[in-house]
């Protein structure tokens, strides 16, 4: 994508602010469902800044990967919790934000370290613009090929484990456990009766 400075200047003006502001409203607000939306408009805003930088595959695995899966996957997990618990001031918590603002500001001030003393110099090297996906394509299937697989494969653990985790009424009745082991194990979902084909 190629635009002219002042609109790229511009542009990244106005999706910088929006990742900083969309940041501050994760963190300071207290509604976790705002915090939820708030984050899924900084991974959208993180996306426009890979696309000024003509990362497009990296950007659309910003929208289809952290908006699309992993910020819909929190809300979900938000909105099924569901759980009305009244605000409590806990003990201590001046001196828990006084030292989180250090660290914050330790951290900030560290990244204005390491931006201000790097040499921010043009490299020769050709981006690749367009033809990222190609290359990244190539790359994936000749030197990446082994650590694509195994990621596929611990992606369909994870599946296959959800399933599991959501099909709870197949456990046996007799494995039910008994005395201290009760607590470890997940309590099934009610059964429902489901009425035979005879019955019709």
């Amino acid at each position: 994508m190629n635009l002219a400075e002042g609109v790229q200047i511009v542009s990244f003006g106005i999706l910088a602010a929006a990742v900083l502001i969309s940041a501050l409203g994760v963190v300071l607000l207290k509604n976790v469902v705002y915090s939820a939306f708030l984050l899924g408009g900084s991974f959208i805003s993180m996306a426009g800044l890979y696309f000024l930088l003509n990362a497009d595959f990296v950007a659309a695995a910003q929208v289809l990967v952290y908006v699309g899966a992993i910020n819909v996957l929190i809300l979900f997990a938000i909105m099924l919790v569901n759980k009305q618990e009244e605000y409590a001031v806990v003990k201590g918590a001046g001196v828990r934000q006084v030292a989180t603002a250090l660290v914050c500001l330790g951290l900030f001030a560290l990244l204005g370290t390491m931006v201000v003393s790097t040499p921010w110099a043009i490299s020769s090297v050709t981006p690749a613009g367009d033809g990222s996906i190609v290359t990244i394509g190539i790359h994936f299937f000749t030197d990446f090929l082994l650590p694509f697989e195994l990621v596929s494969v611990l992606l369909l653990i994870a599946l296959v484990g959800a399933i599991v985790l959501a099909r709870r009424e197949f456990v046996p009745e007799n494995l039910s456990p008994s005395g201290e082991d009760e607590a470890l194990m997940l309590p099934e979902r009610p059964r429902e009766m489901v009425s035979s084909r005879d019955d019709k």
